[in-house]
C-alpha cells in the first residue's frame, strides 16, 4: 500500500515516468457545502454536499545545470500548463495507476539555500474529475 511519499509518484501526459522525481506529495480533495432550509431544523442550519474539487502539491529537487541540459529553473515557466495526471504506486517491478485526472499547474517555486540542494514545489489544481482506477503497467 502507498503509505510513504517515496512510494507514490505523479506522472503527466500519459507516461508512468515521474514529474521531477518527487519524494513527498500532498493530494487534497474537498467538497463545497450548500446551505439549505428545512421546516424540521428550526434555527439550525442544514447543508448538502455540492461540487467537488481536488489539488496536489509535489516537491522536487532542482538538478544542477549543464551545457546540455541548461538550468531546471525553466520549470518555473510551467505555470498555466494543463497536464494529464496519473497518480501511481510502485508494486515490485510494476506500476499501478490508482488515480487519473487533468490538472493545471498553478504555482511553481524554487528555494535555494547556501550549503543545501535547491528544491522546489509545483502546485496543481484539478480541472474536472479525479478518477480512481486500478491497472498495472510494466516499466
Amino acid at each position: 500500500m502507498a503509505q510513504l511519499g517515496r512510494n507514490i509518484f505523479i506522472s503527466a501526459d500519459g507516461t508512468t515516468s515521474p514529474i521531477a522525481g518527487t519524494r513527498s506529495d500532498e493530494i487534497r480533495t474537498s467538497v463545497e457545502t450548500i446551505e439549505i432550509s428545512s421546516p424540521t431544523s428550526g434555527q439550525w442550519k442544514e447543508r448538502v454536499a455540492g461540487r467537488k474539487d481536488w489539488s496536489f502539491t509535489v516537491n522536487w529537487i532542482v538538478a544542477a545545470s549543464t551545457e546540455t541540459t541548461g538550468t531546471k529553473l525553466v520549470n518555473l515557466l510551467n505555470v498555466g500548463t494543463t497536464y494529464n495526471i496519473k497518480v501511481c504506486e510502485r508494486s515490485g517491478s510494476s506500476v499501478v495507476v490508482i488515480l487519473t485526472g487533468t490538472a493545471i499547474c498553478k504555482t511553481a517555486t524554487v528555494t535555494g539555500t547556501i550549503g543545501n540542494l535547491a528544491h522546489g514545489t509545483f502546485q496543481f489544481e484539478g480541472n474536472g474529475p479525479l478518477t480512481g482506477i486500478e491497472s498495472t503497467e510494466s516499466e
